[in-house]
């Protein structure tokens, strides 16, 4: 008998379910994490209002909480929505899946917004201003001289909160979604072996952890390289 009892197919499919929620969360909430930070950035005085409030909010609030609220009041919200639409009561059901995307996106968002912000603020005003002195425009001088800068500067603490968000894909398993976490939960309940499968749980998160963070340091060293080259 195999060490993890005849559960391999299922602890794979947690592990799967994880990543794929990671990865589109990161996807997302690097959008608001942009849009948050340049909010933040910008300058009217609403807009940096909203900012503030929302990274605020976010960093101030157990993700736990973040992901109850997103789970149950999407459903809710949804069915408003609907209800208002048609004239008459309705139930609609969010899936699982969509209401935890939307759950850690908003909190990786809350993060990455910080992150990215403080890239901006280390933005070298010289080489933007040489950039505004070739003729380039806003959007130009953001696509060719910002961003790659950004980038590079944000990398690290986005890394960080990459590596956040993995771990915390095992929150999500309190609303029935069958990543890592639960199913890792599920088989140690089947079996009556808890501290087996918990252990499993963990050397898996672990695993994964350190993949992304031989990623992550590849992807700093390339872009240490592209600084040396370019200057």
């Amino acid at each position: 008998m195999s060490f993890f009892l005849g559960w391999e197919s299922e602890i794979a499919r947690g592990v799967v379910m994880t990543l794929v929620v990671a990865f589109i969360s990161l996807f997302f909430g690097l959008i608001i994490g942009v849009s948050v930070a340049s909010a933040k950035q910008a300058k009217s005085r609403i807009l940096r209002f909203l900012g503030n409030t929302y990274t605020t909010v976010i960093r101030g609030t157990p993700e736990l909480l973040v992901i109850f609220f997103a789970y149950f009041g999407s459903t809710m919200l949804a069915s408003y929505l609907v209800s208002a639409w048609v004239g008459e009561d309705e139930y609609v059901e969010v899936p699982t899946i969509v209401a935890c995307v939307f759950s850690l996106s908003i909190i990786f968002g809350g993060y990455a917004a910080e992150s990215i912000r403080g890239a901006m603020l280390a933005l070298p005003k010289g080489q933007i201003e040489a950039a505004y002195a070739y003729g380039f425009s806003r959007y130009q001088c953001f696509m060719v001289v910002k961003l790659p800068l950004i980038w590079r500067y944000a990398l690290p603490a986005l890394g960080n909160n990459w590596l956040s968000l993995i771990k915390s894909t095992s929150l999500i398993s309190l609303v029935g979604l069958e990543e890592l976490m639960r199913m890792s939960s599920i088989a140690a309940g089947e079996t009556q072996h808890y501290f087996r499968f918990y252990v499993i749980a963990a050397a898996l998160y672990l695993i994964l952890t350190l993949i992304n963070v031989v990623i992550l340091e590849v992807l700093e060293r390339h872009s240490r390289r592209s600084e040396k080259a370019a200057m």
